[in-house]
């Protein structure tokens, strides 16, 4: 069912709802859930490649989120959503929220080797400078990036969705396996709400390419498994994970990613892989190139996780029951 947003005493003025090119579908789910029309404007190109954007409507005094992943192309996306804050600006918009499922250039978030930039930085610096008041994004690669943003972050995580999704499947002998040390708090929690046991994989990392998986700690024989992170990118990682988790007795494996990046040869590895089923959201638009395999991947959507959250950012309300 539908919510229909009001308005109030107190409360900021309309509220308005756009988006770039990147992922008009999430956008128009959104829309829907919130019952609102999706606000009109243009983000074209000029013929030698700049991005030209036009707000067709008055958004004088108005409560405005821009829905944009910085995906694929990942350079257009920013400078579109960067584009679209200024416009928006400009036009006196009272206060205006990025809204960006997938945060690229999250992987850059530190100095690990001489002389590289921490470009996750440097994007959250470009968003607060084009003018957004606050920023909605989901499941960032390392939860310290909201503290590069100089404005207010409201961080969603996509489990819930996945949680309800596996509950569903009836697994016996469930047990929640992290891919690397890093993530085991958040496997906890997804392990926690399901009742399940926890594992973690270590592996080494040979190149920016080849992964060496070591050892798996926890108990995975006998058992169905699913492996919970946060970007699937060209799926080496993932399928020698599934692969391992297969050798060491593993039933069954699974894996709930929330941001389906799958660059090449990804959809290739995950059709020869062991998965049983790759679990994604709609963060990302699915790439065209999935209906050239025969995959085994489910994606479930969270534009109504992210549009409860913009409701109730709408409506000053509190965000972080959410997470549960």
């Amino acid at each position: 069912m539908s919510i229909h947003i009001k308005h109030g005493a107190g409360m900021r003025g309309p509220v308005k709802l756009f988006t770039g090119n990147s992922n008009k579908k999430l956008a128009e789910r959104i829309a829907a859930y919130l019952g609102v029309p999706l606000g009109n404007a243009e983000v074209s190109r000029f013929p030698e490649g700049e991005i030209f954007v036009k707000i067709r409507e008055n958004v004088r005094g108005c409560d405005v989120f821009v829905l944009q992943p910085t995906c694929r192309p990942p350079n257009d996306s920013i400078m579109e959503l960067l584009i679209m804050i200024d416009a928006l600006r400009r036009a006196s918009a009272e206060r205006i929220t990025a809204v960006v499922p997938y945060y690229g250039y999250a992987r850059q978030d530190r100095k690990d080797q001489p002389r590289v930039s921490i470009t996750a930085k440097l994007v959250a610096n470009l968003i607060t400078a084009a003018g957004a008041d606050r920023v909605l994004t989901m499941d960032l690669h390392a939860d310290q990036i909201q503290g590069f943003f100089d404005i207010p972050v409201d961080h969603l995580y996509a489990a819930p969705v996945f949680i309800e999704y596996i509950k569903s499947l009836n697994l016996k002998d469930l047990t929640i396996v992290s891919p690397d040390t890093g993530g085991i708090k958040s496997a906890r929690a997804v392990a926690k709400r399901l009742d399940a046991s926890l594992a973690a994989i270590d592996k080494r990392r040979m190149s920016g390419k080849d992964i060496q998986v070591m050892n798996v700690m926890g108990d995975v024989e006998g058992r169905n498994v699913v492996i919970v992170d946060d970007i699937v990118s060209t799926a080496g990682s993932l399928t020698e994970a599934s692969r391992f988790l297969k050798d060491k007795g593993a039933l069954s494996v699974y894996a709930a990613i929330t941001h389906p990046v799958l660059a090449h040869p990804a959809l290739e590895r995950i059709e020869k892989s062991q998965l049983t089923e790759l679990i994604v959201s709609d963060s990302i638009p699915m790439i065209e190139d999935v209906n050239n395999y025969k995959v085994k991947i489910r994606v479930l959507t969270v534009a109504q996780l992210l549009g409860e959250a913009i409701r109730r950012i709408y409506h000053n309300e509190s965000v972080s029951s959410l997470f549960h």
